[in-house]
């Protein structure tokens, strides 16, 4: 168990406009729903309505994407009440963000930009999150984030900045194995040490995905299937874990409803081994 009680969903997938049909009609066989927070802040009507018909029937969880912990402008309280409010109107089991920057100076780039890791930059970032989380009375959930380039300033591993943010800040992690394989293939780190190095009682959630190899580097797409280096790395990750809430994001070319189900539930077999073994963290 995370040290915040936060408890395990089981299995889930990314809650999709494209599906809401499926969802609404067929009960389809899935534990909980990932819902995107920015798609319903600011919008009412059918979106909102149909949110709640699925808040109704099954758990979810709030991942965003424009928190922009790391950036240097002033947290937006308004983006903070209105995340706060859909939290709470949607039940939410937790909420997650990433570790990084997607603008400055008002603008955001709609990207999930790299922080250099180094000391100034964790205590700026625990500031924030600290602030974050007292708005948002609850622990802050964050995500590494898939990488393409790195600061040649950076002092520590992403590994290292995410572990101490995690326990300095008090908050949660939510661990995206294929993100790890992602950066680790296009800067050349050991993404098993990765996964070791991990603080194992603050991940509260996991992400697996699909991707993209282009050769000399790997695009975090979120399509396809996810390939069996990274359900290797989740497997070991769990076995220190334990039972972990677990989502599968199929974000582009996506296809019905099923298929996402049936990658997503290919998680069961790796939680059912650690279940059996116990585990080390």
């Amino acid at each position: 168990m995370n040290r915040f009680g936060i408890p395990d969903l089981g299995v889930g997938i990314g809650l999709r406009p494209v599906h809401f049909g499926q969802i609404l009609s067929g009960s389809p066989e899935i534990d909980w729903f990932e819902v995107l927070s920015e798609n319903y802040m600011d919008t009412g009507g059918r979106p909102l309505f149909l949110l709640d018909q699925v808040v109704e029937r099954y758990p979810v969880a709030l991942h965003g994407v424009s928190l922009s912990v790391g950036s240097t402008d002033p947290l937006d309280r308004e983006y903070l009440r209105k995340l706060k409010e859909l939290a709470r109107r949607t039940k939410a089991h937790w909420v997650s963000d990433h570790v990084c920057w997607t603008g400055v100076l008002g603008r955001n780039t709609h990207d999930l930009l790299p922080l250099p890791y180094d000391e100034a930059t964790l205590r700026h970032v625990i500031g924030r999150v600290r602030e974050v989380q007292d708005v948002l009375e609850r622990p802050l959930v964050l995500e590494n984030p898939s990488t393409y380039l790195a600061f040649a300033s950076s002092t520590m591993t992403e590994r290292e900045f995410l572990a101490r943010l995690a326990a300095e800040a008090d908050c949660g992690l939510l661990l995206d194995v294929n993100n790890v394989y992602v950066s680790a293939f296009n800067h050349g780190f050991d993404a098993s040490e990765y996964i070791d190095a991990i603080p194992a009682d603050r991940v509260v959630q996991y992400h697996l995905a699909g991707h993209t190899n282009k050769g000399t580097h790997i695009v975090d797409t979120h399509s396809g299937p996810a390939l069996d280096v990274v359900w290797d790395l989740y497997a070991r990750a769990t076995a220190r874990t334990g039972l972990v809430s677990t989502l599968f994001e199929w974000d582009a070319d996506i296809p019905p409803l099923e298929e996402v189900v049936v990658e997503a539930r290919r998680a069961h077999a790796h939680r059912r081994t650690a279940a059996a073994t116990g585990t080390e963290g």
